[in-house]
C-alpha cells in the first residue's frame, strides 16, 4: 500500500467524520498504530474540522456527500457506506487519534527528559571522578611533604619578622641531599596587587644573595606551602617582598622575614 496515495485519498477525511464502515473504521485504526505519518493527517484533519465547525452557522452542516463527490470527481473512489447503525469503533475514531497521538507526545517527551537526566548525571560522575583524583593527587603530596619534613637529615631554619613586617614568619625545610627547599609561608600576609615575594639563599660573609625563585601562586595556594630547587650552600634564607617577576637583588627595605642556619 502506498500510504502517501491513501492519505491523499480522502478516506481519513470521512474516518475523522464518522461515515466509513465498521471495516473500513479498523483498517484507518490498524493504519494509525503503524504509520505515524496516517496519526499525523488525522489530527490535522480533526483539527481542522473542528476549526471549520466553530466557523459555521448552527443551521448548516458539513454535507459529506459532496466531500465523496469531490474525491470521485478527482477518480480517487472512497465506497461511502450507507447511513446505518455504527458501533463503538466509528464514534471512537476521534477520540482513538486523540489518545495515540497524546501518548506518542508523552512518550517523546519522556524520552527527552530521559535523555536529559542521562546527561545530566554523566556530567556530575564525570566531574566526581576529577574530584576524587584531585583529592588523590594532594593526598599523595600532602604524604610526601610530611615524610620530607619528618626526615631526620632535614634542616629546618625558622625565619623571623623584620623591620617591614615584625609580625611575619615562615619556615624553611632544606633538603639538601636533593637541592630542594621547602617553604611553609602561612604567617606572611598576602602580597599587595601587582607584588609577589621572593625567596633568597644567603651566603653571610661576605653577603651574597642568591635568588630561588618568586612565589607566583600565594594566594590560591590554601596550604601556603611551596617547593624550590636550591643547589646553594646556604648559610641562611630571606623573603623579600618584590615587584611581580622579582629582582636581580633583594629590596632590604622589603624584607619580610629572615633566619640563618643553626651553628654546629
Amino acid at each position: 500500500m502506498n500510504i502517501n496515495e491513501y492519505i491523499q485519498s480522502g478516506i481519513l477525511e470521512l474516518y475523522v467524520a464518522g461515515q466509513l464502515s465498521e471495516e473500513e473504521n479498523k483498517e484507518v485504526y490498524n493504519l494509525m498504530l503503524k504509520h505515524p505519518e496516517v496519526l499525523k493527517e488525522v489530527l490535522e484533519i480533526e483539527a481542522a474540522f473542528i476549526k471549520l465547525s466553530n466557523s459555521l452557522a448552527p443551521e448548516k452542516n458539513v454535507d459529506f456527500n459532496l466531500i465523496k463527490a469531490h474525491i470521485d470527481h478527482n477518480n480517487k473512489v472512497v465506497s461511502l457506506p450507507k447511513q446505518k447503525n455504527r458501533n463503538w469503533i466509528t464514534y471512537t475514531g476521534w477520540a482513538a487519534a486523540v489518545i495515540v497521538g497524546a501518548g506518542l507526545f508523552w512518550t517523546l517527551n519522556q524520552k527527552q527528559q530521559l535523555e536529559t537526566e542521562i546527561t545530566t548525571i554523566n556530567t556530575e560522575k564525570e566531574f566526581l571522578e576529577i574530584q576524587i583524583e584531585e583529592s588523590r593527587d594532594k593526598l599523595a603530596e600532602t604524604k610526601n611533604l610530611l615524610n620530607v619534613i619528618r626526615d631526620r637529615n632535614i634542616i629546618k631554619v625558622p625565619l623571623e619578622g623584620q623591620a617591614a613586617y615584625p609580625d611575619a614568619y615562615a619556615t624553611v625545610y632544606w633538603d639538601e641531599s636533593n637541592d630542594q627547599v621547602y617553604l611553609d609561608l602561612q604567617g606572611l600576609p598576602e602580597p599587595p596587587e601587582g607584588k609577589v615575594y621572593q625567596v633568597w639563599s644567603l651566603l653571610l660573609d661576605p653577603l651574597t644573595p642568591t635568588s630561588l625563585g618568586t612565589i607566583d601562586d600565594f594566594l590560591q595556594d590554601d596550604n601556603k606551602i611551596f617547593k624550590l630547587d636550591n643547589a646553594n650552600q646556604s648559610q641562611a634564607f630571606g623573603i623579600t617582598l618584590e615587584p611581580a617577576g622579582g629582582s636581580q637583588s633583594p629590596t632590604l627595605e622589603q624584607l619580610y622575614t629572615l633566619g640563618a642556619l643553626a651553628s654546629n
